[in-house]
């Protein structure tokens, strides 16, 4: 049996963003949700998050869904980090929290919003034991005083260990099947093949499962990636070349401005979808099709 990898564009959207029985799963593991916050069910909604205004801000995620109490629930999952995304993830969040309202509702109505990021670098190289990074908006001296509101959720894939999760059995399936399932993967391991949610997500990337269609969007997307790797290694070198030559902080702010305009000009002419330039480089759409 040969898999892809799950964490390419076509097929996390295949599993995540058409089974929401896999979609519920992952949250409640994943998320730092009580017992009596479990989500239950869910109505997937439009990735796209449009502009209110003409001069707004167009973006698009993975997956984005509702549940029954109201609540949203934002999916990504990002190759390459960049620190653009936890801006893009912000804002993101934020438009979907403050489109639940029109003039007419009452702000008590207002339900939280919960986004989840699967990044599969490390980011965060100071904490070297911690994979999970939960943020929400609390008080300065005293953590347990919350607004509730925005919540997001990172995961550092490349630091998982199963044994830090040793009570959370679904987190570190999913985990696992995000991790070590890939094209080299022979034999699934036992332990996702005997979970009832894991083994469908495994026949889900199963490449007989594919159309040839999908296995060609497959290919791109990592040749793509490939593309996007070495021009953000090539732009951050002549970003750091530029900044040392200034030596001032307008000058690094704009040479970092500067390389991302570059990258996401050659990843237009890579033949790249603008979401996924805007993803990537942490640009808006508008600014991207500009460069057209």
């Amino acid at each position: 049996m040969r898999y892809l990898d799950p964490k390419a564009d076509l097929t996390f959207k295949k599993i995540f963003g058409k089974h929401k029985d896999l979609l519920i799963n992952l949250l409640n593991a994943l998320l730092p949700l009580a017992d009596d916050e479990q989500i239950e069910s869910v109505e997937y909604l439009s990735p796209e998050l449009l502009p209110e205004t003409y001069v707004g801000k167009n973006s698009i995620v993975d997956v984005r869904c509702r549940d029954v109490k109201g609540r949203q629930f934002i999916v990504e999952m990002q190759m390459l980090w960049t620190e653009a995304f936890k801006q893009r993830v912000l804002f993101n969040a934020s438009k979907a929290f403050v489109r639940q309202l029109d003039k007419k509702r009452k702000y008590e109505l207002l339900q939280p919003v919960y986004s989840l990021n699967l990044v599969n670098e490390t980011f965060m190289k100071d904490y070297p034991d911690e994979f999970i990074h939960n943020y929400s908006v609390v008080h300065e001296f005293h953590s347990d005083e919350i607004i509730e509101g925005l919540h997001f959720t990172f995961v550092e894939l490349p630091k998982f260990q199963a044994h830090s999760l040793k009570e959370k059995k679904m987190a570190v399936l999913w985990l696992r099947f995000l991790t070590e399932i890939d094209e080299q993967t022979k034999q699934a391991p036992q332990e996702l093949l005997d979970n009832p949610e894991t083994r469908k997500a495994l026949k889900a990337v199963e490449e007989s499962a594919m159309t040839k269609n999908e296995l060609l969007a497959y290919e791109d997307f990592w040749d793509k990636l490939g593309a996007e790797r070495l021009l953000f290694v090539d732009s951050n070198r002549i970003n750091r070349e530029e900044g040392r030559a200034e030596g001032r902080a307008e000058g690094r702010a704009e040479g970092i401005i500067e390389g991302c305009a570059k990258v996401a000009k050659n990843l237009l002419n890579l033949g790249m979808a603008l979401d996924e330039v805007a993803k990537v480089t942490g640009l808006d759409i508008e600014t991207i099709e500009k460069m057209k």
